[in-house]
């Protein structure tokens, strides 16, 4: 299992329940990453889709408290091991991409983290654990320098040390 994440300079990632910054770079790499796989999200994070709906040519898990919560398209979980059932074993071709809290529940289960670093610091009211403050994470992939509208980004990978 993986994540993938766009964060800020300051390991920003959202804002009011939505993202800060948004560069098409960085949708159309998302698309490449999790390509036709499955992705586990949070309830919050889905209603931030387009339309509020699961994504196309993937398996949506999404992870809610709410037991009445039902979406056409998707799968609902209520706990991190019922979507860690759901997603598999071994959870191959699965991400997770969001929000901060489903984040830092799974992150203990993933071995790679794809990065968007975007070098801006806008206001943040949500974050991603600083990988290069967590001794058990080692950047494997610092990305080439890029822009975008002005706004300078890489694609960076993270491993989990062995």
């Amino acid at each position: 299992m993986d994540a993938v994440v766009a964060a800020d300079a300051a390991w920003g990632i959202g804002l009011g329940g939505t993202q800060t910054l948004v560069i098409p770079e960085d949708r159309q790499h998302f698309r490449r990453v999790t390509g036709r796989g499955t992705i586990i999200v949070g309830r919050r994070t889905l209603m931030d889709f387009p339309g509020g709906r699961p994504l196309k040519n993937r398996r949506n898990i999404i992870l809610t408290r709410d037991e009445n919560f039902a979406v056409e398209g998707g799968v609902v979980a209520h706990s991190v091991e019922e979507a860690l059932a759901l997603a598999g074993d071994p959870p191959e071709g699965v991400f997770v991409c969001g929000g901060e809290s489903v984040y830092r529940q799974f992150l203990p289960y993933c071995g790679r983290v794809y990065v968007t670093r975007i070098y801006a610091s806008p206001e943040a009211d949500a974050h991603f654990p600083n990988l290069d403050a967590l001794p058990e994470w080692e950047l494997e992939d610092p990305g080439e320098l890029s822009e975008s509208g002005g706004l300078k980004y890489r694609f960076q990978v993270y491993a989990r040390k062995k």
